[in-house]
């Protein structure tokens, strides 16, 4: 029997079935990729490696608005967003507006604890509520008659001449008394007195002792931050019976005073304006009118210094704060206004930076704030109006603002919005 013929197609079958299986699997192997190919993007596309240098540039531009739900995006941002590093570069880039309080007409809350709200006013945050939860305090009811103020804490940014209100929907019953880096200290309205720190975008806040009480036309409250120690200080100068001028000085966070040698006799005549915290130090104008001085003290030594001016000053003309360095307005004639810049304590002196055309209607304007070397210096009309310089268009104009959402305000403070703890 031949055999061949069968052997022969045995052996041609079992390779046909390997081809076949072979291209089966390559088949299935050309299909897989295929299907992975298909598969959405947000499945298969991983997002591209970014330094973590990189992403900490690209959120520090970031409006604050969109940090405070950006920092969940994961775990990297989160880290990177809660850095004190981040907080700084971001605190570095913000712009310097005004912080005030509008009083609340439409009615007062029944409690302090705010377990109430008032009527037609929306209330989010009640600092008095706050400090009673903190302090474990009772619900105090105040009395119908001679209730206390109840204030909004507002912000004012402006930009290219115009004014944007903005809320943080808080309340408080105590005034301001020093801003800085985006905290502010108030009065503690309480049972136990005292005063409060408090970031208004955070809502973090912190309940201090009263240090030597004074009246508050003679006493003086400034916060600035120490690079030694790398700490929040409140530097508090009252005015005794005797009319010489005391200071104590807190660490925030410390709860307690120490009492530090005070400007020297003589050398303020009144505790004049609220203080500037420029180039590692507070500086105060201790006069109301013809200037020819201010004091400054380091909060690093906490020793206090006598600076002369550059020019007279007069009633006013202020310093502030400009871009790190202290800035200086004077009037030596009727419709000029000259900006000086100090870079340092102890160098070699102030320099003018430029000078304002002004109108006899804008002979009293009073300098507010400027948002840095070169940027625009905001000013306070008698009227409560706010004009705004532009040094680049040399241009002088009255900020565009809804009056009806700016009651008159006894005191504007500059302030910039951060994330900013005393704890850094």
């Amino acid at each position: 029997m031949n055999t061949k013929p069968l052997v022969s197609k045995r052996t041609s079958l079992l390779r046909l079935v390997e081809e076949r299986i072979k291209l089966k699997r390559e088949l299935e192997e050309n299909q897989k990729k295929q299907h992975q190919n298909k598969e959405p993007q947000d499945v298969l596309v991983s997002v591209p490696y970014l330094p973590k240098d990189c992403i900490f540039n690209i959120i520090a531009r970031l409006p604050l608005e969109s940090l405070q739900t950006s920092r969940f995006v994961c775990k990297l941002w989160y880290e990177i967003v809660n850095s004190p590093t981040f907080i700084y570069a971001h605190l570095r880039r913000s712009d310097v507006g005004l912080i005030f309080l509008s009083p609340i007409t439409k009615g007062l809350p029944s409690s302090v604890a705010g377990k109430t709200s008032v009527s037609s006013v929306k209330i989010n945050f009640s600092v008095e509520a706050k400090v009673s939860e903190m302090q474990s305090m009772p619900v105090y009811h105040w009395p119908l008659i001679d209730p206390p103020s109840l204030f909004y804490i507002k912000f004012l940014e402006i930009k290219d001449g115009k004014g944007t209100m903005k809320e943080y929907n808080t309340t408080c019953m105590g005034q301001i008394r020093a801003t800085f880096n985006g905290l502010i200290v108030l009065d503690n309205c309480m049972k136990r007195r005292g005063l409060i720190v408090l970031n208004p975008v955070t809502r973090e806040m912190k309940p201090i002792p009263l240090g030597t009480r004074a009246s508050p036309d003679h006493e003086s409250y400034g916060l600035g931050f120490c690079h030694e120690s790398k700490r929040y200080k409140l530097v508090h100068l009252f005015q005794d019976d005797l009319r010489y001028i005391g200071c104590e000085i807190m660490n925030i966070g410390s709860q307690s005073w120490r009492v530090v040698d005070g400007p020297p006799p003589g050398l303020f005549g009144w505790l004049g304006y609220q203080p500037i915290f420029a180039i590692a130090a507070l500086h105060w104008v201790p006069n109301v009118d013809h200037n020819e001085y201010i004091v400054s003290m380091p909060v690093d030594v906490e020793k206090f210094e006598k600076i002369p001016l550059p020019n007279t000053g007069g009633i006013h003309d202020r310093i502030f704060e400009m871009g790190g360095f202290l800035g200086f307005v004077s009037r030596q004639h009727t419709n000029q206004i000259d900006v000086w810049i100090l870079r340092s304590l102890g160098g070699e002196g102030w320099e003018k930076q430029y000078s304002i055309s002004t109108m006899d209607c804008m002979r009293n304007l009073v300098p507010v704030y400027c948002m840095g070397i070169y940027a625009e210096l905001v000013f306070r009309s008698k009227v409560n109006d706010l004009y705004a310089y532009d040094h680049h268009l040399q241009l002088l104009r009255k900020v565009d603002v809804n009056k009806e959402n700016l009651p008159f305000v006894y005191s504007y403070f500059p302030h910039v919005n951060s994330l900013i703890s005393w704890r850094i």
